[in-house]
């Protein structure tokens, strides 16, 4: 009994297997266990993980959000005229989807938008292109006439659609060109005040939401306004711009220059009431334009300033009282010797031997300026240099401006005191040089220079964005005033004494009227500056040319109150390339019209104009002599500066910037010599601004010229009616002109000068 007792046992022991339905239930429990957690892990990720990610997405199926571009703040001049506003345009949009026939649409779009040989963004091979994109919208082109706009719709295609945009526009086309800059097609700015300020010129985009169905129909709107850019005063006068520009333009075809500067500043503010660049360009149509007429060579490029730099000598030598006006300097017969290094003066002054200051200055004797140099001493002469701004930005609000090359004493060799002294072995630009003459104008007082007014700009130079945007601007006409601003702005120093500056002033116009200067003597006015002539350096060779020049002059008046200073740089001049025979006319030219055009009361007699005779003293020129400074010290200095100083960009590109481009020379044209400047096209052209023909002055058969009525014109237009006719004019007051001597119609001598009174 025990065998079979024991295996009963271990049958009753034994696992007994799970029933068939009981493991179907929990396989099932399983099975949705597992889909549970698929289901809520694939919701997790859909709801929290990837929540923005498909909200957006809804939002672009079920919303539409059309950005509203905002108007582009306006750049006003002094007299609050605009130098550049925005206007509404036309332009043409299409809609791919919608059209039915793309070849045939590109080739009649083409036919009537493609009106610039030029813009290869309206040809119908690439409107064909954009077309077969497939983007949802495009625009075809942009700034079309409205006879063109509705020849378009005339079309009937569907898919085609005008809209208005905002478009700049520059209504005084090439004035001040590079000042402003230029916008791009996305109305950002790419060059200029409208890129240095595109942050307050461009404003707040506005947006408009439309709520859309499964079909894209719109079912609801909502927007938002757009905020316009802030409106922007500059100190430039309009007038006193276009006679700089026009003064400059005489001198480019005379000369044949590469490049020419004029800035005209006032004396008492550091305002900049005009800076002239040739070549130039015309803003409205940049895209014809090349890298080179962008730049801004005012504040951008340096050269060596040659003896206009004596000034700085001079006026050290005078404050630290080392030397004066009456003093006797001996010029030994025209050359000197520092460390091993010969320095002499021009051929006609090589006999020069002892003579006062103020006549070395007058002959721009080097060797006195050595000496000059010498007797200060090499520490105290860098902080003169330092003090009139030369080595240091000057802040003033355009973009690219670099600080000149300016080696510290510690790195001077033997002879660079010497050197330095006659404008050699240190780089300025035309801003720093104008600034320096204005610093001896109004007393001895160092402003910097600006181009904004007043209050729109803070400490760093950057625009201020004011509580209330759309409150009315104030014009500031200029008005000539003798009395620095209290408190002084920042960054203003004295530099000189009362006394010496007024020394200094005086041995100016001893310049002009008994040496190097002569030809920049005015009419009426007193005046004072300082010719300057430099050897540029060869970029094949890298050694100072023979045949490439710097002719600069920088000069004040009127001298006994002065008013404005103006630096005129042209840079290789064909021919004659001396200042005092190819800058110092040109100062002539801008000072005398501006000094009248602002009505200030002459401080000498008026004469009457002669022609020039054969038996004339010739001009002395100045700089002629070999250049004695050291090259490696300007490159040495150009390694010293910063990165982000627009030299240390440029220096690779030294061989380009010498060689004139076809743009350049296309452009370079004068402005009264009757070619016309094209306009942006669907933009209507004040008639203001237009050149007035001279067709009404004409030549006698005794070689007398007829006045012509110049009653109820404005000035610019006087003035080009005048110089049109190779006639002076006299202005007094602004406005429009009321009265006129001689009367319209009398035949006059030709040089004879118009008197006429204007008034508002």
């Amino acid at each position: 009994m025990q065998g079979p007792t024991r295996a009963k046992l271990n049958r009753t022991n034994a696992a007994r297997p799970m029933p068939l339905k009981r493991a179907r239930f929990w396989l099932i429990c399983l099975a949705f266990l597992v889909w549970a957690c698929v289901i809520a892990g694939r919701l997790f990720e859909l709801q929290v993980m990837r929540h923005a990610e498909f909200k957006d997405r809804a939002e672009k199926q079920q919303q539409r959000s059309i950005e509203v571009p905002p108007r582009r703040g306006v750049l006003y001049d002094r007299n609050l005229h605009e130098l550049a506003m925005t206007v509404q345009v036309d332009s043409v949009y299409a809609v791919p989807g919608d059209i039915e026939d793309k070849p045939t649409a590109a080739h009649r779009l083409a036919a009537l938008v493609h009106l610039d040989p030029e813009d290869t963004q309206t040809t119908e091979e690439q409107i064909a292109t954009r077309l077969a994109s497939g983007h949802s919208s495009i625009r075809v082109a942009r700034g079309v006439p409205a006879e063109t706009a509705a020849h378009v719709v005339a079309l009937g295609i569907k898919g085609i659609y005008i809209q208005k945009e905002f478009q700049r526009f520059y209504p005084n086309n090439e004035i001040a060109a590079q000042v402003l800059g230029f916008v791009g097609v996305d109305d950002s700015g790419l060059g200029g005040l409208e890129q240095k300020f595109e942050t307050q010129l461009h404003g707040v985009p506005g947006h408009m939401n439309k709520a859309m169905d499964a079909r894209r129909r719109v079912m609801g709107s909502s927007e938002s306004d757009p905020e316009p850019g802030q409106n922007l005063v500059l100190t430039i006068d309009e007038n006193i711009q276009f006679l700089a520009e026009r003064a400059l333009d005489h001198a480019m075809q005379r000369t044949h220059s590469l490049n020419g500067t004029v800035v005209v500043q006032d004396v008492h503010s550091g305002q900049i009431l005009a800076l002239a660049i040739r070549p130039t360009f015309n803003p409205n149509y940049s895209r014809r334009t090349t890298p080179e007429l962008l730049r801004n060579h005012a504040v951008s490029d340096v050269y060596e300033p040659g003896s206009t730099f004596k000034l700085v000598t001079y006026s050290a030598a005078l404050e630290q009282h080392v030397a004066s006006p009456d003093d006797i300097i001996d010029c030994q017969g025209g050359q000197i010797t520092l460390a091993g290094r010969v320095i002499h003066d021009d051929k006609s002054d090589r006999h020069l031997g002892k003579i006062t200051v103020a006549q070395a200055l007058a002959k721009s004797s080097d060797v006195a300026a050595v000496k000059l140099a010498l007797k200060v001493g090499p520490d105290r002469f860098y902080q003169y240099v330092r003090d009139f701004g030369f080595g240091s930005r000057t802040g003033a609000e355009m973009p690219g401006e670099t600080r000149g090359l300016l080696r510290p004493v510690s790195k001077w060799g033997g002879s660079s005191i010497g050197s330095i002294a006659i404008g050699q072995e240190v780089g300025v630009t035309p801003l720093q040089l104008v600034s320096m003459v204005s610093t001896i104008a109004n007393g001895g007082v160092y402003l910097p220079p600006h181009v904004l007014m007043a209050g729109q700009v803070d400490h760093q130079g950057n625009a201020q964005s004011p509580a209330a945007p759309q409150t009315p601007l104030k014009a500031s006409p200029f008005k000539p005033v003798d009395e620095l601003p209290n408190p002084l702005p920042t960054g203003a120093h004295r530099v000189l004494s009362t006394l010496t500056a007024a020394q200094m002033r005086k041995m100016m116009e001893g310049v002009v009227l008994y040496g190097t200067g002569k030809q920049a003597q005015l009419n009426g006015y007193s005046s004072g500056g300082k010719t300057g002539t430099a050897q540029k350096v060869d970029p094949a060779t890298h050694l100072y040319s023979k045949t490439m020049h710097v002719a600069s002059f920088a000069g004040i008046a009127p001298v006994n109150n002065p008013v404005i200073a103006v630096a005129i740089i042209l840079d290789t001049p064909r021919g004659d390339y001396y200042g005092a025979t190819v800058s110092a006319p040109v100062f002539a030219e801008v000072a005398q019209q501006v000094l009248e055009y602002l009505g200030v009361a002459h401080d000498i007699d008026v004469r009457v104009p002669r022609a020039k005779s054969k038996s004339d003293t010739p001009i002395e020129e100045d700089d002629a002599q070999e250049h004695t400074g050291d090259i490696n010290a300007l490159f040495a200095a150009v390694n010293d500066l910063p990165s982000d100083d627009p030299l240390r960009a440029n220096t690779s590109e030294a061989d380009a910037s010498n060689q004139p481009t076809k743009s350049a020379a296309e452009d370079t044209k004068a402005k009264s010599g009757g070619t016309q400047s094209a306009a942006t096209p669907g933009v209507p052209q004040p008639t203001a601004k237009q050149p007035q023909p001279v067709s009404e002055v004409t030549i006698s058969d005794a070689k007398r010229l007829r006045v012509p009525l110049l009653i109820g014109l404005p000035v610019r237009k006087v003035i080009e009616l005048s110089a049109g006719a190779g006639l002076e004019v006299q202005i007094s007051g602004n406005g429009t002109v009321r009265e006129q001597a001689p009367a319209a119609g009398s035949l006059v001598a030709p040089g004879t000068q118009i008197v006429v009174r204007c008034g508002r």
